[in-house]
């Protein structure tokens, strides 16, 4: 009897293993069939974006509800652009793109010379109130309301008719930092391009005038550039804001020779490494005859270590905790100071025939163990960048390198490879792994050097007095107790120019973050111009104490060179 049942059980068990096989496989294949759809489409909208007359960027009903602009639905996959605000589904999209203009970078102004309102219905900033009744503005859940992409000004649509049509728009708050379309239309008609002409053409945006320039890196730090371009392309003239992965700083800086002489003041987003790339544009501005052009330059910290950002009063590292108005009140505020550049000339032994490298040099340059953790994690991020997006995973794989030189030691009797003078003075060296040169205050993601936490009396730091404060350590894990305040750095003296000779072996080097390993060779660091930057004195660092804020500010705002204060004698550790 069971040997009968057998074939019958068998052929029962077919139908439950043709669903199971389904039950798996589908998903599976509906997965697969998605993931080449979603593929698709983003490369559609790619080519699509990059032909058309808006700033679009991709939303959908999670990360930014909005309404259709012209079917006036709710938007599950589509498009907002970042200039005019303007919104469109997928559907409408073409549609909107040909029909419905953006904000015009260059356009002619009013019989009266003054500009119009370019108002675009729906999807007001929350809390918008209407400038006619006074009362809130975008609080109906359906497209309603108009916003001024110029003014920022919101009306309701009932309201919208005790506007006049023919009323000026005066550029909102943010007036004296927009460049006005009209103003382009007006430098572009001029058949002479003399700096007179730009200060006369400047009489109508109003006294106070200084246009601001946003270059931003969105590479550095925590990925923060792409967002930061699009709000700053809402708030300014499309034209004032650059994407430095598309276009150079020396492509980008040209617009300042169409504004007026003494003007100009340049937003630098993202680490030190770009503001020194956007630094070194400036000069070749020098070496062109456009010294008259030369804008001042601030920062909005996006990478990793922001010394130059901590140093000038801006912070130790942007993450969208205040809005961008409120960044560009503070440039509005901020006091123009001076900033020494150094030149550093490596030139290699036994190699006459190879160009010396010569290097521009802001915060600090250094050769040991915080070189060493730079150049190990350049390399990796080389081969991984997308790895590294984010600040904290940064500072971490920073930490891991410098806990793996603990353990090793590759830079250890430092002092016997290397030999330094400050001013043309031969200096002797304690038993060192490591010795920086420091042009400004912080070093090492917001580190206090050269003052330290000891009673001992020092020169300040200050970035205009033609001096390099230069320091000595025993360590990566010296470096590590530098950082929490638990240990002073050796104090190797001040100069004005510093002569480093590695007699022996091959050491890790980086100047403002940017390492290699170098031979044999003598470096020499030479001061090679100043700088124009912005100073905002009323930032606080993180990293400050409430009692001695006030007083590291102090110490941060440069004041006139002097004289004194040349090499000294190496002080000793202090724990």
């Amino acid at each position: 009897m069971d040997a009968e049942r057998q074939p019958g059980r068998g052929g029962q068990d077919w139908p439950l293993l043709l669903w199971t096989s389904l039950a798996v496989l589908v998903p599976v294949v509906l997965t697969l069939w998605c993931s080449v759809r979603r593929s698709r489409r983003r490369v559609y909208m790619k080519d699509f974006i990059r032909k058309c007359k808006h700033g679009w960027r991709c939303t959908d009903l999670f990360s930014k509800p909005t309404y259709c602009c012209l079917c006036s639905q709710h938007i599950l996959q589509g498009a907002c652009c970042d200039c005019c605000g303007l919104c469109a589904d997928e559907l409408c999209l073409r549609r909107a793109d040909r029909t419905m203009p953006c904000k015009e970078i260059m356009a002619p102004a009013r019989a009266d010379g003054t500009p119009a309102h370019r108002w675009v219905r729906g999807n007001v900033p929350l809390c918008s109130c209407c400038r006619v009744c006074k009362q809130q503005c975008g609080t109906q859940p359906r497209l309603c309301d108009y916003r001024c992409v110029w003014c920022q000004a919101t009306v309701h649509d009932e309201c919208k008719g005790g506007v006049a049509d023919g009323e000026c728009c005066d550029l909102g708050e943010f007036r004296s930092v927009i460049i006005p379309p009209h103003y382009l239309h007006q430098v572009n008609k001029l058949r002479r391009r003399l700096p007179d002409d730009y200060t006369k053409l400047s009489a109508a945006c109003g006294s106070g005038w200084t246009p601001v320039l946003v270059l931003a890196n969105t590479r550095s730090g925590n990925n923060m550039g792409e967002a930061l371009l699009g709000e700053f392309r809402t708030l300014l003239n499309p034209v004032q804001v650059f994407d430095l992965t598309q276009l150079p700083p020396s492509k980008a800086l040209q617009l300042c020779t169409l504004l007026p002489p003494g003007s100009v003041r340049v937003l630098v987003c993202g680490g030190d490494g770009t503001v020194g790339w956007v630094l070194d544009a400036i000069d070749n501005m020098r070496l062109k005859g456009q010294d008259q052009f030369i804008p001042r330059v601030t920062i909005l910290p996006l990478g990793t270590g922001n010394d130059l950002s901590n140093s000038l009063g801006w912070g130790a590292g942007y993450a969208g905790e205040i809005p961008v108005e409120q960044v560009l009140r503070n440039i509005m505020e901020a006091e123009v100071v001076k900033m020494d550049r150094w030149k550093v000339h490596v030139a290699s032994k036994g190699h006459f025939l190879r160009k010396p490298k010569v290097l521009s040099m802001n915060n600090y340059f250094s050769v040991g163990p915080d070189a060493l953790m730079a150049l190990n994690f350049h390399t990796h991020r080389e081969k991984t960048p997308s790895f590294f997006s984010s600040r904290i995973i940064n500072k971490a794989v920073y930490f891991l390198y410098g806990t793996k030189d603990c353990l090793v030691q590759e830079c250890k009797d430092l002092d016997k490879r290397i030999e330094l003078e400050l001013d043309g003075e031969k200096v002797a060296l304690p038993s060192l792994e490591g010795i920086i040169v420091c042009n400004i205050g912080y070093w090492g993601g917001g580190c206090r050097l050269w003052e330290g936490m000891g009673d001992e009396p020092c020169p300040p730091t200050q970035l205009d007095d033609g001096l390099l404060e230069v320091v000595g350590v025993f360590g990566s894990f010296h470096c590590a107790q530098i950082q929490v305040k638990l240990a002073n750095p050796v104090r190797l003296g001040q100069a004005h120019t510093v002569r480093l000779v590695l007699k022996s072996s091959r050491m890790p080097m980086q100047v403002d973050g940017e390492p290699w390993a170098q031979g044999p060779c003598t470096i020499t660091i030479t001061h090679k111009t100043q700088a124009l930057m912005l100073y905002h004195s009323a930032e606080q660092t993180d990293d400050d104490d409430d009692d001695s804020s006030a007083s590291e500010a102090e110490d941060a705002v440069p004041v006139q060179p002097s004289n004194g204060n040349k090499s000294e004698p190496a002080a000793e550790q202090v724990s």
